[in-house]
């Protein structure tokens, strides 16, 4: 199959709100970096997101809409009497808070079958998850994920992993950090942010991420921190790679579409400075817009600036 897969859930945004009056989408961690995925790379370069949906009219709707974006769902199934996550964006200024309703989104089935995961995971060049994408799953589905990418990685694909750390999703700290552990133990590039790391491992410098997240045996590791320069380690060299400024109306997208722009400019054969430099460009013209997903026609000007 080849391409690019992402593991994750697609939910309804509320965001823009004018009064009581809302504008709706879809979006996700995993999701907004596939769009950048979609929107940096060629047109004949798959790009599918891994997940599951209900069937319910808004369930269809998110089909619809990724179908029309050039997002396929591979072996995504689709489950019977389940409905999507919803969230709500609320701004102060340019920095956003969530509110949730996800208790009974269908991604949260998404690891329960094994076999459509293989499947949907077979021969990617390479596979991205978060760990909102394990947080939202049971530890059974968790440990099915783990092994599907881990069998994935085995055959030759590459691994890119973002903790997203939101203690929400997990019952507790020691539950959050030895999943996390798990999920960097196989990947082969990590693009953490550093509030969330020091959040929930205590680390007290972007160094002391990087070398903690190293010692699993990651190989490439960007570490993100908002509007400060973003730590590169690959191999034996560290680099300090300065965020670029940005008329931000909302950080929704921020972390997402640097990702996506990393991962984008890594395919397109990229050293991980020079990734990382294009991936800042792309999350400072995606927060000048309102809600997670940017027009990809404004990421791909980003990007080749």
């Amino acid at each position: 199959m080849g391409g690019f897969a992402a593991i994750g859930e697609c939910m309804i945004e509320l965001s823009g709100a004018n009064g009581d009056q809302w504008r709706m989408g879809f979006a996700g961690d995993t999701l907004n970096t596939s769009w950048y995925v979609r929107a940096l790379t060629d047109a004949d370069f798959a790009v599918d997101y891994v997940t599951a949906f209900g069937d319910d009219p808004f369930s269809l709707k998110q089909r619809t809409f990724l179908a029309e974006n050039g997002i396929n769902t591979a072996h995504s199934p689709v489950i019977t009497g389940a409905r999507p996550g919803l969230y709500a964006i609320t701004l102060t200024d340019a920095e956003r808070s969530f509110t949730y309703w996800r208790n009974d989104s269908a991604a949260r089935h998404l690891g329960d079958d094994p076999h459509a995961l293989a499947l949907s995971l077979d021969g990617r060049k390479i596979i991205y998850f978060s760990g909102i994408t394990m947080g939202i799953l049971s530890p059974k589905s968790r440990q099915n994920v783990l092994n599907a990418v881990s069998n994935a990685r085995r055959q030759g694909t590459l691994v890119a992993f973002d903790a997203n750390y939101r203690p929400r999703l997990w019952e507790n700290a020691e539950t959050a950090k030895q999943a996390l552990i798990d999920a960097y133990h196989v990947a082969d590039i990590a693009l953490p942010t550093f509030p969330d790391e020091n959040a929930l491992f205590g680390d007290a410098t972007p160094e002391e991420t990087a070398a903690r997240i190293a010692s699993y045996g990651v190989r490439e590791i960007v570490v993100k921190d908002g509007t400060e320069p973003a730590l590169v380690v690959a191999g034996d060299q560290q680099s300090r790679v300065p965020a670029v400024r940005a008329n931000a109306v909302d950080t929704t997208g921020a972390g997402d579409s640097f990702n996506g722009g990393y991962i984008a400019s890594r395919l397109a054969g990229l050293e991980p400075v020079d990734a990382a430099a294009r991936a800042h460009r792309v999350a400072a013209r995606v927060v000048e817009f309102h809600g997670a997903l940017a027009p990809m026609g404004e990421a791909r000007k980003a990007f080749s600036s």
